[in-house]
């Protein structure tokens, strides 16, 4: 049995992976110090004695005994990010170096959620791992652009100078129930607004794309990483390579919903990218990985969450 420490595990992936690896028969110490994750989506776990729930800020250091380190600790939807950003940038960067800290004192592995979001507005399309970025270094959007391209560095950095066994993750655009109603992400927002009655607010024409994985895909994704071969240490892309519109996204659900909402267009906010779909080659070789949740399937799913709490 290990002893595996996840940061930010009360988050939306967070607590998917505290059940994933629950059910693998690890005990975990779950890390949070809640200023975007919820109590609610840790709460079956509360009283199963294999989990033991931290609250913490990992901008400061943290001094326990664990085998092994997932660091998925940050805000990551716009409206949470851009709320604070200094304390976003930290909480990546100075974040990573206290758990990198951790994990070179333990002699441990560690695995960095990245970010789709590193490629910027990408000027190569699908992105893959070798793209470098087109970043805007100064816009509202770079606090967590650039602060997950800064971890990535000092995650290498610690590989190359201290021996530090990293696994590097860029996540692509996820969703599925724990998402937080409110977080400003795209299949949040249209479905709240669906479920509601709202107006869909739909910014620029509609036709920006991106690819959409669902939770369960990608937290195999990410336990696969864990556990790949020694010396592979990344970084890999983990999303759905599918590819849809806004519109596509917005008709679907309010197919599926059986709203009556119609949907308003709205101006484009700054640096928002206009495409996003990730190649996952890599994936494919290095973990036997691929998608297997389709679109329409997680949005059924994501929708009945959804009806339950809002």
């Amino acid at each position: 049995m290990k002893r595996v420490l996840v940061s930010g595990g009360g988050g939306f992936l967070g607590s998917h992976l505290c059940d994933r690896l629950l059910k693998e028969g690890n005990e975990v110490l779950c890390v949070d110090n809640f200023f975007t994750g919820n109590r609610r989506n840790i709460h079956h776990l509360l009283d199963n004695k294999n989990f033991e729930l931290l609250r913490h800020d990992v901008t400061h250091p943290l001094y326990v005994e664990v085998d092994e380190i997932y660091n998925l600790a940050c805000p990551a939807s716009p409206i949470h990010y851009q709320f604070d950003p200094v304390q976003t940038t930290k909480t990546s960067v100075i974040g990573a170096m206290n758990m990198l800290g951790l994990a070179k004192r333990l002699k441990i592995k560690i695995l960095q959620a990245s970010t789709s979001e590193i490629y910027g507005d990408p000027e190569v399309h699908p992105q893959p791992e070798t793209y470098k970025g087109s970043v805007n270094t100064l816009g509202p959007r770079a606090c967590y652009d650039e602060g997950k391209r800064c971890a990535e560095t000092l995650f290498f950095d610690y590989y190359r100078q201290h021996k530090v066994a990293i696994k590097v993750m860029r996540i692509f655009n996820t969703y599925g129930p724990r998402m937080h109603p409110n977080d400003g992400r795209v299949v949040s927002n249209f479905i709240v607004q669906a479920l509601q009655g709202k107006d869909i607010t739909m910014y620029g024409d509609g036709m920006q794309t991106r690819s959409f994985c669902y939770v369960d895909d990608n937290i195999e994704g990410m336990f696969r990483l864990m556990n790949s071969r020694d010396g592979f240490t990344g970084p890999v892309n983990i999303g759905n390579p599918g590819e849809f519109t806004m519109l596509e996204l917005a008709r679907q659900i309010i197919e599926l919903t059986n709203s009556k909402s119609k949907m308003i267009f709205l101006p484009l906010p700054q640096d928002d990218p206009m495409q996003r779909k990730p190649l996952i080659d890599l994936a494919k070789k290095e973990l036997d990985w691929e998608p297997t949740v389709n679109l329409r399937e997680g949005l059924v799913k994501t929708i009945k969450y959804f009806e339950s709490v809002i």
